[in-house]
């Protein structure tokens, strides 16, 4: 397994920021509706998932994992979450064991709160799949316009990390806009309702903006966020499972590849699963790649300016170096 022995690679886990303990705080809740981690049976996979995480609600659906890990006499238990970052405390809790996709800024905050977490798999740059939207008859054209306007973004998602690039390839601080920091649901609504001018976005939200209320794509990440999806464990999971973790990396590869093989029978499936109009779903699954690879060291070049990024807003608590997380490498043969 690919772990770093190397002491200077692992973060320090000291104490964190209001900000970050904040965040975590709030999570509470959440987590302690989970099931107790030292009474769980240690031959249990414990999943954490949201309702979007494609490839993971794929396997959740036709139960494909299960089968695969009989002959290692594991079972599968699943978990599911409203967002990324009370995954990430699931994980460092040792409430689960390892998390579905989670957007590239969930890792660098939860880092930032000293998690122990590992990276183990992360799906290709989808770039196109995060944009900024605006109404389709708005007068906005471009990056530039924004200056003075309010934009609803979902604050320490991947959509907010794609708002500071753009404004800061614009020469534009983020103070000159006015954020509205708002869920995905209520940022569709206030840009409908006009309460905001534009609204940041990812799939399949952005898709059902297009589809559904005719917004309009004014900038998407291309050139500026390459939007990786990863995959990550528990540190203590990861250094003891390594037979689990190969497995499970195994079927999100095939599940991925399956998803870009057979676009159309994807979407009918999933759009049962989600209750989103089917359209919708083969808009989104088009922008996404899908594409499961191991994380190298050198391939988190961006997650270090996402959090160099975000440390310049004073949204983390301390200078964080993104390599330095414990990588998982599948085996090689």
């Amino acid at each position: 397994m690919g772990r770093a022995k190397n002491p200077t690679l692992t973060s320090p886990r000291t104490g964190s920021s209001p900000v970050i303990r904040s965040l975590f705080a709030a999570l509470a809740l959440v987590t302690a509706a989970i099931a107790p981690a030292a009474a769980q049976d240690a031959a249990t996979l414990r999943i954490g998932y949201q309702r979007s995480s494609t490839l993971i609600a794929l396997l959740r659906e036709d139960r494909t994992l299960e089968t695969a890990l009989k002959p290692l006499n594991v079972e599968v238990s699943w978990h599911e979450f409203t967002s990324g970052l009370p995954i990430m405390e699931a994980l460092n809790v040792g409430r689960i064991d390892v998390s579905a996709d989670v957007a590239d800024t969930v890792p660098v905050f939860a880092q930032g709160a000293n998690a122990k977490i590992t990276y183990f798999a992360q799906e290709a740059a989808s770039p196109t799949a995060q944009a900024i939207l605006v109404p389709g008859d708005s007068p906005l054209k471009s990056v530039a316009d924004l200056k003075g306007r309010k934009v609803a973004v979902t604050k320490g998602a991947g959509s907010h990390y794609l708002l500071l690039a753009a404004l800061k390839a614009e020469s534009l601080p983020f103070k000159s806009i006015t954020p509205a920091y708002l869920t995905p649901a209520d940022g569709r609504s206030a840009l409908a309702g006009g309460s905001v001018d534009a609204w940041v976005a990812w799939d399949p939200f952005l898709s059902a903006a297009e589809v559904q209320a005719g917004a309009r794509v004014l900038k998407d990440g291309t050139g500026l966020s390459g939007y990786k999806r990863y995959y990550l464990a528990s540190d203590d999971y990861a250094a003891k499972r390594a037979d689990v973790l190969a497995l499970l990396f195994g079927k999100l590869k095939e599940t991925g590849a399956w998803v870009k093989a057979h676009p159309d029978a994807a979407a009918e499936r999933l759009a049962a699963l989600w209750k989103i109009d089917a359209p919708v779903v083969l808009k989104a699954n088009a922008r996404r790649s899908y594409q499961v690879e191991p994380v190298t060291r050198d391939g988190l070049a961006e997650q270090q300016t996402i959090a160099d990024a975000f440390r310049a807003e004073g949204l983390l608590p301390r200078a964080v170096d993104a390599a330095a997380l414990p990588v998982w490498a599948p085996p090689t043969r």
